[in-house]
């Protein structure tokens, strides 16, 4: 898949809370702020997304630092991930990783492969075809709820590193 051709580069402009269902919902916005894709996650996955943005620190290695920790000791490179399909409301996405043998493509929910991009700075892409069928979900800056970020950010200064276990 060429990155310049398929896909659009895309950022993590923030989270927010569904109104209706205070679920969690990941923004993503591209380069110009022109296109956004919401992808709604479990508080998990959240939780991970929202901590590294916030860059703390946890006791012990959360799943996605110990992925970071596998590729890390098993010398390969996650190139990038890649929101790749949208069937029945439901978001796919693919891990690239390089090793010595070449690309492989790992199968992963957007909110993990979102949540392992960040940690490792790499790309975070959505192919136009997503983005043309997810036109309905978009969700315009102007009308986000600020009070949903607020909720989001405050239940994040209080979530403690204890919260998620103590060390071995």
């Amino acid at each position: 898949m060429n990155a310049s051709n398929d896909m659009v580069e895309m950022k993590v402009e923030g989270l927010v809370f569904d109104p209706l269902t205070n679920t969690p919902i990941i923004i993503l916005k591209n380069q110009t702020g022109d296109k956004s894709l919401p992808i709604w996650v479990g508080y998990p996955e959240a939780t991970a997304i929202a901590l590294q943005m916030e860059t703390v620190e946890t006791p012990r290695p959360m799943t996605h630092d110990l992925i970071i920790n596998i590729i890390n000791n098993v010398n390969v490179e996650i190139k990038h991930v890649c929101v790749n399909s949208l069937i029945e409301n439901t978001f796919y996405a693919v891990i690239l990783i390089e090793s010595n043998e070449g690309i492989v493509r790992v199968d992963s929910r957007p909110s993990d492969a979102i949540a392992v991009a960040l940690r490792v700075n790499a790309p975070i892409y959505v192919t136009h075809e997503v983005l043309e069928n997810a036109k309905d979900l978009e969700i315009n800056s102007s009308q986000q709820n600020t009070g949903d970020e607020d909720q989001f950010k405050t239940w994040l200064n209080n979530v403690k590193p204890s919260d998620f276990g103590q060390p071995d």
